[in-house]
């Protein structure tokens, strides 16, 4: 069967929910979603502490590992993505951060017109209901849900103070007039539960007649015309291959991974690439999966002489008093506190170091499990140098993409790595530590000297899930898509996700999406920031 859509957005992630939403709003407007991965029925997604086990949940996950990195040892990297309504929404940690104010202004002078602070900022206001109440910087009444912890670990605002006595300074607010600081992170939270985007964005909508969303479907590629537009996508459900048309735009949401792998499938992308997969080259684009940029984090991790932390808690417990009240260790995200900092290599103000504090021991994410007790202090380096792509394995689309990372290829990133594991040591070492510090389990006591710091983090380094950039926006007839996110030579398609950033921001980057999408949404539907939609 084939049916016609007005819009098809590939991706039920962050971005593409939101999309749904907005678009569908207008009745007469048909939209088609379509999510590769399964509904969000599972009850470890919306408990927020449930994200500890959802690393053992293949089905919601893409479970991509990157190529042999050659800077870390030859390790392949894990790389987790939602496979999911929601997207990685529906997995993350749920930290709620926009990032530095002028890392925006760094994108207009890259030739992204239009998305400066100043212009993006009504979109970050738009999309949140901030259970603090509205500010000239937030918002309240939108879908996304910004509040404060419920429950906080003894032990986080420990790291607070430890960090202060290390010279930093609190912050109550890293989405406020200053970023830098330490303090506790304010989550996508409602009542205690995940607000992923699909809760946010996507369940209130579900029964308009206007808006289908499909589950289970592997888009396959694009539908092309001869005069080089977008008609539709392929997509397999339940096994049987089917075709969708678009009447207006085809809107590629799938992330910073799958994005620029569809776009190659369909033959959109660098000819040599393409040749090598055996796609015959519809549209040369050679930026098409360059430009991959992610935060590479250090774990810094220490065995505690208390039973506080969530190492050892009775989960029938925890689960039950959640079920039951909503309340208790069951509504923690986990990483509860963190920190911007400017290192002493930093080239302006802006912090250049993020922290998030565990109160657990966390090894290889999570999926090596330590024995005892113990705290995780996680630090990432915000602007790495280096760079990155995504390139094809083959021609069939249920095999994963490439994925080449090529951390630390650039010497400036390794510095800054073990500037994040000198500051890690100091902060953890502070006096407010005292009752709980047992000794250092990772890097080890005896790891002190340059050579065996770099040694440390070559085999451990990994991956906080930030990857951005390969389908970069700009003005340059180099770049992938134009400010209005539309593909260079391609009518009918657009690219609206963490893929079009050119360059990674200063933080988490889950908000930026979901501001992308937003403002996405105004550029397809001819509106401008604040006007009224009534």
């Amino acid at each position: 069967m084939t049916r016609s859509f007005d819009y098809i957005i590939v991706g039920a992630g962050s971005a593409g929910c939101v999309l749904a939403n907005r678009l569908s709003a207008d009745p007469t407007v048909e939209v088609l979603l379509l999510e590769a991965g399964p509904r969000d029925w599972n009850p470890f997604i919306h408990m927020p502490a449930g994200l500890a086990k959802l690393v053992n949940f293949k089905s919601l996950n893409w479970n991509y590992s990157t190529e042999p990195e050659p800077g870390l040892n030859n390790r392949r990297l894990y790389w987790p993505r939602g496979r999911v309504l929601g997207g990685s929404s529906s997995i993350n940690a749920m930290c709620y951060s926009r990032g530095h104010r002028t890392d925006y202004d760094d994108w207009t002078h890259a030739g992204a017109d239009g998305w400066s602070w100043e212009q993006v900022l009504p979109y970050f206001i738009r999309s949140e209901d901030q259970g603090r109440g509205p500010s000239s910087l937030h918002g309240v009444g939108g879908p996304l849900s910004v509040q404060d912890l419920s429950h906080v670990n003894p032990l986080s605002d420990v790291f607070i103070q430890a960090a202060e006595q290390a010279g930093f300074a609190r912050n109550r607010d890293f989405n406020g007039p200053a970023q830098r600081g330490f303090g506790l992170y304010q989550v996508t939270q409602r009542d205690g539960r995940r607000c992923s985007a699909a809760a946010a964005y996507l369940k209130p909508v579900r029964k308009r007649r206007n808006l289908t969303v499909i589950t289970g479907a592997l888009t396959l590629g694009l539908e092309l015309q001869s005069g080089g537009r977008v008609s539709g996508v392929r997509f397999r459900k339940h096994g049987i291959r089917r075709t969708a048309r678009a009447r207006r735009e085809v809107l590629l949401s799938a992330g910073a991974i799958n994005s620029p792998q569809l776009l190659m499938l369909s033959g959109i992308g660098p000819a040599d690439v393409l040749q090598k997969a055996d796609i015959p080259v519809i549209h040369e684009l050679p930026e098409v999966g360059r430009n991959l940029q992610d935060h590479l984090d250090i774990c810094t991790l220490t065995r505690c002489s208390q039973p506080v932390t969530y190492d050892q808690i009775n989960e029938l417990m925890v689960g039950l008093r959640y079920f039951m009240h909503r309340q208790g260790e069951g509504t923690s995200n986990i990483a509860e506190a963190g920190g911007f900092l400017v290192s002493g290599r930093s080239r302006d103000d802006r912090p250049d170091i993020q922290m998030h504090f565990v109160p657990a021991l966390l090894d290889d994410h999570g999926r090596n499990r330590l024995p005892g007790d113990g705290y995780t202090l996680h630090a990432c380096p915000l602007r790495p140098e280096s760079r990155g792509r995504i390139e094809l394995h083959s021609n069939d689309p249920r095999q994963p993409p490439s994925i080449i990372a090529n951390y630390l290829s650039e010497p400036a990133d390794l510095e800054m790595m073990l500037e994040c594991v000198r500051l890690s040591r100091d902060i953890l070492s502070q006096p407010a530590f005292r009752p709980f510090r047992a000794h250092e389990i990772f890097p080890g006591s005896e790891v002190a000297d340059r050579d065996s710091l770099i040694e440390f983090v070559r085999a451990k380094a990994e991956t906080i899930y930030h990857p951005v950039g390969t389908c970069r926006m700009g003005s340059d007839p180099h770049s992938v898509v134009d400010p209005q996110l539309r593909v260079r030579g391609i009518e009918g398609l657009r690219v609206i996700d963490a893929s079009v950033m050119p360059t990674l921001v200063g933080g988490n980057t889950n908000a930026p999406t979901i501001m992308i999408a937003e403002k996405a949404a105004d550029l397809i539907l001819g509106h401008t920031a604040g006007e009224d939609r009534q």
